[in-house]
């Protein structure tokens, strides 16, 4: 029998999830978290000296996620992912096929080098633009937005740093970053490639074979680009620096090696991170004399609160007793079976994703496998299953995952309507087959070469 106490933690919690989801008059995610936590914390279901501990897992995490969202900006403000989306228009040489090809290549580099919501926030209104620009019917443009998306989103699992649960739960097992790709880079690709070429198949009968063409002319040395549509009698030439967009690039790649090569010696990942993000806005603004007020109006700093908030709701779950009882269910089936901690904890945190949101989904089941007494090699596959079930199963409902949730929220502002009916008719195909594919795939990899 629950107590009084239960009760009211999973009343609040649930509330705080639907408000969340719901967005009642657009109100950010982070007043309802807000509030729920404020009533943990005030009940005292989560002592107060549990606070600093709770900061500093998530503080980290969401610092480097706001690192790469700032370089996101200042990539925006020199006007490099127009450039890419008009070579994307360019290089397809009007076939649909090939357009759809670059979309995928698009969404997922973005993700890598960035995050999923970074990379959702900026390819789908280029893919919206590329779309109308070519004139295409909505039931067109849905293979190219949908398919761009699921891979966008997915594509926060072959390393941890695109996605902020992924780095909470990270820190959370003790894993290095280093064996975090190790282990996961290859499973993960490869459900992501199983998912691509689903995609590919389901809506092969959608993609037009022939697209408008649309000319793309570079005037390297006169550091501009014309850009003519056919159906518009006049160019427009755009101003483009390229010594700035490849000095950028540059620190974009070199912060992101800088991940892996710096964190073994101890220097954190939010630390490596800011240095980039603060390299960028110098050399932006010693090149166009631009300032930082743009960078603060356009990062999400509330991050940092959002995160600290479902730790804490999460924390309140735990210590109300929910993960005694999924260490009940779970445990005697996943002690010393590392296929079952694959399959279970995936096909486990797929669920509750899409029941509640992939962020406290992600931090309830890394918690409940901390505390199931596993082996480090059981435990390492469990952690990594619930990264495939939070990153790609979740994607089943666009309840799943924050940036499905955006994703939906700016083809609604732009006019695209693609409906959770029709959203589901995909995933109900792809997602299933790719986790499946993932889970095995990580038991297959990390038991044969580790």
């Amino acid at each position: 029998m629950y107590d009084s106490t239960f009760m009211l933690m999973v009343l609040i919690f649930s509330v705080t999830i639907i408000v969340m989801l719901w967005r009642p008059f657009n109100v950010n995610e982070t007043v309802p978290t807000t509030i729920g936590a404020a009533l943990v914390l005030l009940i005292g279901i989560v002592p107060l000296s549990d606070v600093l501990n709770i900061f500093s897992i998530v503080s980290g995490a969401s610092l480097t996620i706001i690192s790469t969202i700032m370089m996101s900006v200042v990539l925006e403000s020199i006007g490099f992912f127009k450039i890419v989306a008009a070579n994307i228009v360019n290089r397809s040489r009007g076939s649909g096929r090939r357009l759809y090809l670059y979309v995928i290549l698009l969404c997922f580099m973005m993700t890598m080098f960035f995050n999923n919501d970074g990379s959702i926030l900026i390819t789908t209104p280029i893919i919206i633009h590329i779309t109308s620009l070519l004139k295409l019917k909505n039931h067109q443009k849905i293979p190219y937005l949908l398919s761009g998306a699921l891979i966008a989103t997915a594509a926060s699992a072959p390393i941890a740093v695109s996605n902020i649960s992924n780095l909470i739960a990270l820190k959370i097992v003790g894993l290095s970053l280093q064996d975090y790709i190790e282990m996961m880079f290859v499973p993960s690709m490869i459900g992501i490639f199983v998912i691509a070429i689903l995609l590919f198949v389901y809506f092969k009968k959608d993609i037009p074979n022939k697209i408008l063409e649309v000319s793309v002319k570079w005037k390297t040395q006169a550091q501009k680009y014309s850009y003519t549509h056919p159906l518009s009698s006049s160019g427009n030439e755009k101003e483009v620096d390229w010594g700035l967009i490849k000095a950028c690039l540059a620190i974009v790649v070199l912060t992101r090696a800088a991940f892996f090569a710096l964190t073994p010696f101890g220097i954190p990942l939010e630390v490596i991170g800011l240095t980039g993000a603060a390299i960028l806005i110098l050399v932006r603004w010693f090149r166009t004399q631009t300032g930082i007020v743009d960078i603060f109006k356009k990062t999400p700093w509330h991050i940092l609160l959002f995160a600290f908030n479902m730790y804490v709701l999460v924390y309140g779950l735990k210590n109300v007793g929910l993960n005694d009882f999924i260490v009940a269910q779970f445990k005697d089936l996943i002690v010393g079976q590392p296929l079952n901690a694959s399959l279970i904890m995936g096909l486990f945190l797929t669920a509750a994703s899409n029941l509640f949101n992939n962020l406290p989904a992600v931090m309830i089941g890394t918690l409940s496998i901390t505390e199931m007494g596993l082996d480090p090699h059981t435990l390492q596959i469990a952690y990594l299953a619930n990264v495939i079930g939070s990153d790609i199963g979740a994607l089943l409902t666009p309840v799943g995952t924050l940036a499905t949730l955006i994703w939906m929220y700016i083809l609604k502002t732009n006019g695209v309507s693609i409906s959770w009916a029709r959203y589901l008719r995909v995933t109900i195909v792809v997602v299933p087959i790719g986790l499946i594919v993932s889970l095995l795939s990580l038991y297959l990899w990390v038991e044969l070469l580790f």
